[in-house]
C-alpha cells in the first residue's frame, strides 16, 4: 500500500516576472533610488535594493555585477536627469523681461527643482566622496556648460540694463551660481530650518542688492 505524500508546507520561492533587460535595469535603479530616499549612499546594500524591487539577489546580480556598478549607474542616471531639468528651466533670453526679475525667477526655479526631488539633487550638489571619477568628471563638464549658458544671459542683461554696466558678467555668473548651489545644498540638508519661502525671500533680496535694483 502506498501512503500519500505529506503536503509540502515549505514557502515556495518567489520568482520575479521576466522583463526585457532595459526594463529590468530601470526597475532596479528605481528601487535603489527609493531606498536612498531614507538612507545615505554609503549605507546602500544590494539586499535592500533587491527587496525594494521585489526580486531575488541573483536577479539583481545578473544586471549589476557589483554594488559599485549599481551606484555608478544610478548616479549617472540622476545626474543626466538633473542637468536636463536645469537646461529646460533656464530662460532662453532676457529680452522680454527685466534682467533682475529673470535672475530671481531663475534662481527660484532651480530651488523648485531641488525641492521637488531632494534625493536626486543631494547626489548632484553634495557629490559623495566615494563617487566614481567618471561621475565627478561628468558633473564638472555639466557645470562648465551651465556656466557658459548663464554667462550668455548675464551678458545680455548687463547690456540691456544701464545700472548693471559696470558689472563683470563672468564674476556675476559665478557668484550667482555659487549662491544657487549653496541654497540648493541647504534646501536638501536643512529643509525644516530653511523652508522654501525663506529661501525664495532671500533670493529676491540678494539679487536686488547685488545688482543695485530698487
Amino acid at each position: 500500500m502506498t501512503l500519500p505524500r505529506p503536503a509540502d508546507d515549505r514557502p515556495r520561492r518567489r520568482y520575479a516576472p521576466r522583463l526585457p533587460p532595459d526594463a529590468r535595469r530601470a526597475q532596479l535603479l528605481d528601487a535603489a533610488f527609493e531606498v536612498l530616499q531614507c538612507t545615505e549612499l554609503h549605507e546602500l546594500s544590494m539586499e535592500a535594493v533587491a527587496r525594494s524591487a521585489g526580486v531575488g539577489k541573483p536577479v539583481l546580480y545578473t544586471v549589476f555585477k557589483t554594488r559599485a556598478e549599481l551606484v555608478a549607474a544610478l548616479l549617472e542616471r540622476e545626474r543626466a536627469k538633473g542637468m536636463q531639468e536645469v537646461v529646460e528651466m533656464l530662460p532662453s533670453t532676457v529680452f522680454t523681461s527685466d534682467p533682475v526679475t529673470v535672475a530671481s525667477e531663475t534662481v527660484e526655479g532651480f530651488l523648485n527643482l531641488v525641492l521637488a526631488n531632494p534625493t536626486r539633487w543631494r547626489f548632484i550638489l553634495t557629490a559623495p566622496t566615494n563617487a566614481p571619477d567618471e561621475y565627478r568628471a561628468a558633473l564638472q563638464t555639466a557645470h562648465e556648460q551651465i556656466v557658459d549658458q548663464i554667462d550668455g544671459l548675464v551678458r545680455i542683461g548687463v547690456a540691456l540694463e544701464p545700472r548693471l554696466s559696470a558689472i563683470d558678467s563672468m564674476l556675476m555668473t559665478l557668484t550667482l551660481l555659487n549662491v544657487v548651489e549653496m541654497l540648493g545644498r541647504i534646501a536638501v540638508s536643512e529643509p525644516d530650518e530653511f523652508p522654501k519661502e525663506r529661501l525664495q525671500g532671500f533670493v529676491r533680496s540678494f539679487v536686488r542688492a547685488l545688482t543695485g535694483a530698487p
